[in-house]
C-alpha cells in the first residue's frame, strides 16, 4: 500500500522505518529541507537505537524514501499518516496548527476515498472537528491510531504493541488493520474520540503511577523505610504491577509533562476538575529538584561548590533533553553559583543549545570527578552505573555527596568507597553501618 507520512520527528521517522519495512511503498516528507537531507544521508537528527538500521535497509529495497513537503507535486498514497507536532501553549491547550496544516495540504493531493490517518497525539475531540472543519465535503475518511512508544524502545515498540488502537468507521478501520499484517497484537477497535482518549488516559495513568511512587519514597525517607522493598511488594498484586513503580527524580521528555497539561486543561475545559493530574504535576516538579535540595541542606551555601551532573537525557537511550529533570537542576544549580560539570553520552550537543553558559561539557566520564565536592546522578545510564565507582571515589574530594537520582547503585558499596550516599526514598540504606545499626537497634 502507498502511505505518505507527514513529520519526520520521533514518531513520523519510526513510522515511515516501520511501514515501509513492513512491504508497503512509503515516503516521509517534512517541511524543512535540512530534515530531509539528513534521513537521506542516513545522519539521522535524533538518536533511537536500531531506527538508522531500518531505515538503511528500506531505503536500499525502494520502500522508502524522503522528500521536502513542497516538492511532493504527485498523487500522495492511500493513507496520509499526519505525525506533526502538537505543543502545548503556556494556558495548557494543545496547538493544532501543524495538525490542520498538515491535513488541509494532504487534501489537495489525496486520491477520493483515501485516509487521513491521525499519528499525533491530540486531545479527544480533534478528529471530530478535523472532519467537520476540514473534511466535510470530502470523501477522504478519517482514522484515529494513537502511537505508544517508548523513547529508546520505540522500533521495538512499533515490532511488539502491546495493543493497535484505531478508531474511524468499520471500513477504514479494516483497511488501517491491513497495514500491520504480520504483527502480533490484539486490536481495540473504537470510535475516533475514544481512541483519542486512550491515549491521554494512558500517558496520564503512567505519570501517575511515578508520581505516586514518588511521594511514598519521601514518606519512606522520613521514617527510614526501603522504598525499594517497598515498590517490590506493591509490584506483586496482580492489580497493581510493578512496572512504573521506580523512585526518583521524576518524569521528563516530549509526551508526560506535555500531555499531562494537556489533558488537564482539556478537561477544565470540559467543566471536569483534574485534582489528580494536577497532584501529580505538583509532585513531579518538586523531584527533580531533590538533588538542589538536598546539596542545600547538607552545604548550607552551594556557592562555588564543584558538581556533576550525571546523564542529561530524560532517560537512557535517547538524546532527548525535552523538560528533562536534568535541566532544571542545573539551571538552580547554576543560579546558587555552583560550579557544575556535566556528562551524557549521547546528549550533550542538545544540552549545549539549551544551557549555553555556566557549564563545564565533558566528553568523556572519566574527566567528570576531578575534586568534584558532590555527584548526582540523574540518568542511569549502563556506562555510568557501571563504571568503576571506587576508582571515581579516587578522583572525588573526600567525603564527597552522591545523590543517586535513579537509585541505581548499591548503597553498600557507594558507602564503603567513602561517598555520603543518599537515594531517594531508601532511608535506612542511605545510612552507613554505624548509623543503621542504631537505627534498628
Amino acid at each position: 500500500m502507498r502511505i505518505t507520512v507527514v513529520g519526520l520527528g520521533y514518531v513520523g521517522s519510526v513510522a515511515s522505518a516501520a511501514f515501509s519495512s513492513l512491504g508497503h511503498d512509503v515516503v516521509g516528507v517534512d517541511i524543512s529541507y535540512a530534515t530531509v537531507e539528513a534521513f537521506r544521508d542516513g545522519v539521522l537528527p535524533i538518536y533511537e537505537p536500531g531506527l538508522n538500521e531500518v531505515i538503511t535497509e528500506s531505503m536500499q529495497n525502494g520502500n522508502l524514501r524522503f522528500s521536502q513537503i513542497e516538492n511532493m507535486d504527485d498523487s500522495l498514497g492511500e493513507i496520509v499518516v499526519i505525525a506533526t507536532g502538537t505543543p502545548t501553549l503556556s494556558n495548557g491547550v494543545s496547538d493544532l496548527s501543524q495538525i490542520k496544516q498538515s491535513v488541509a495540504w494532504s487534501m489537495e493531493l489525496m486520491p477520493d476515498e483515501g485516509i487521513v490517518l491521525m499519528k499525533s497525539t491530540v486531545p479527544p475531540g480533534t478528529g471530530r472537528m478535523i472532519k467537520k472543519e476540514l473534511l466535510q465535503d470530502t470523501t477522504l475518511r478519517y482514522v484515529a491510531n494513537p502511537e505508544f512508544l517508548r523513547e529508546g524502545k520505540a522500533v521495538h515498540d512499533w515490532f511488539h504493541p502491546e495493543r493497535i488502537v484505531i478508531g474511524g468507521q468499520s471500513d477504514a478501520i479494516s483497511l488501517v488493520k491491513s497495514l500491520y499484517r504480520g504483527i502480533d497484537a490484539p486490536f481495540v477497535e473504537t470510535d475516533i474520540t475514544s481512541a483519542e482518549m486512550i491515549k491521554y488516559a494512558s500517558n496520564a495513568f503512567l505519570a501517575t503511577k511515578i508520581s505516586y511512587i514518588n511521594e511514598i519514597a519521601s514518606l519512606c525517607d522520613k521514617i527510614a523505610a526501603d522504598i525499594d522493598d517497598v515498590a517490590a511488594g506493591i509490584g506483586l498484586d496482580s492489580r497493581i504491577g510493578s512496572s512504573f513503580l521506580n523512585a526518583g527524580v521524576g518524569f521528563g521528555g516530549s509526551c508526560l509533562p506535555k500531555d499531562l497539561k494537556a489533558f488537564r486543561r482539556f478537561a477544565e475545559d470540559n467543566d471536569q476538575a483534574a485534582e489528580i493530574m494536577s497532584a501529580v504535576t505538583l509532585v513531579n516538579d518538586r523531584q527533580r529538584l531533590l538533588p538542589y535540595k538536598f546539596l542545600v541542606s547538607t552545604f548550607g551555601s552551594i556557592s562555588g561548590l564543584r558538581v556533576a551532573v550525571l546523564g542529561l537525557a530524560f532517560k537512557p537511550d535517547t538524546d532527548d533533553i525535552r523538560d528533562a529533570p536534568s535541566i532544571d537542576l542545573i539551571r538552580a544549580l547554576l543560579g546558587d553559583g555552583a560550579l557544575v560539570n556535566a556528562y551524557d553520552p549521547r546528549a550533550l550537543k542538545n544540552s549545549r543549545d539549551i544551557l549555553r553558559e555556566g557549564v563545564r561539557f565533558q566528553e568523556s566520564l572519566s574527566d567528570c570527578f576531578h575534586d568534584v565536592q558532590a555527584i548526582l546522578i540523574m540518568t542511569e545510564w549502563p556506562e555510568i552505573v557501571d563504571y568503576d565507582w571506587k576508582w571515581i571515589a579516587d578522583q572525588a574530594s573526600s567525603g564527597c555527596v552522591l545523590f543517586d537520582g535513579r537509585n541505581a547503585l548499591n548503597p553498600d558499596d557507594m558507602i564503603s568507597y567513602g561517598f555520603k550516599y543518599k537515594g531517594v526514598g531508601r532511608g535506612v540504606l542511605s545510612m552507613d553501618d554505624s548509623e543503621r545499626n542504631n537505627y534498628l537497634t
